[in-house]
């Protein structure tokens, strides 16, 4: 099957070890996805092999949405820890890179383990996407550091948006330590581009915390999926997602 360009917003056993070992979720957090039974009322992914995969509806489409994010994220930092501009970088921008290069990849794998534990192999998303960052210079500071914002910034609302969809108490709540993380993410690259931890507009600015409120934005699936650039190259749909 041919393979189309849609817009996205958006292991082996001693990698998992690694992963449960390093991950800022922890053994606990692994624990409360372990022990949930398989949902048995989540409609199973459209799996005509004729079209693109679909994502599913209820827990089981959340999880394959933010398995998708994740696997983007940890794929973006992955090239830009293995780029010209990441090494010759000034040693606190590179730790902070690097440390967003590890919370990204054990997001990715904690997702992996989840779907595998919970829900039957054949109706989890593919673990090798396909991407598309021809439109990113990892050579250069600039373009690296605008793409980390915009994928940390819509990761954000991402899963603030997807939170009303969960239906199971104990992903809810990884959920929410994962998209705590994510915002920390969005904080320190603005502060990495703004090049000054008082430039508040740009910490914390109105673009992306609404003033009247003091909440962060939360978008729906369709529109983060619509909205990140045309990263992931393997097609997929979202259709029983809002």
């Amino acid at each position: 099957m041919e393979r189309k360009k849609i817009a996205v917003a958006t292991i082996n056993g001693s990698e998992r070890r690694k992963f449960l070992k390093m991950s800022g979720l922890g053994l606990a957090g692994a624990t409360l996805f372990y022990a949930c039974e398989k949902s048995q009322t989540d409609e199973m992914p459209d799996l005509d092999m004729d079209g693109p995969f679909d994502l599913g509806e209820g827990d089981l489409g959340v999880l394959n949405y933010a398995y998708a994010l994740e696997q983007l994220e940890a794929e973006f930092y992955t090239r830009v820890v293995n780029g010209s501009y990441w090494s010759g970088a000034a040693a606190e921008e590179k730790n902070v890179l690097q440390a967003l290069y590890n919370h990204e990849v054990n997001h990715r794998e904690f997702f992996k383990a989840a779907l595998t534990a919970n829900f039957d192999g054949d109706v989890v998303l593919p673990e090798n996407l396909e991407f598309d960052f021809n439109s990113v210079d990892f050579n250069n500071r600039d373009s690296v550091l605008t793409t980390a914002q915009l994928l940390e910034d819509t990761g954000v609302q991402a899963y603030n948006g997807a939170g009303k969809l969960i239906q199971t108490g104990a992903y809810l709540v990884i959920a929410g330590k994962i998209v705590s993380v994510e915002a920390r993410h969005a904080a320190a690259i603005r502060s990495i581009r703004g090049g000054d931890m008082d430039d508040f507009a740009l910490f914390a600015g109105d673009d992306i915390v609404d003033p009247t409120t003091g909440l962060d934005k939360a978008e729906n699936p369709s529109v983060i999926l619509a909205a990140a650039g045309g990263f992931i190259v393997t097609p997929f749909t979202a259709n029983k997602l809002p």
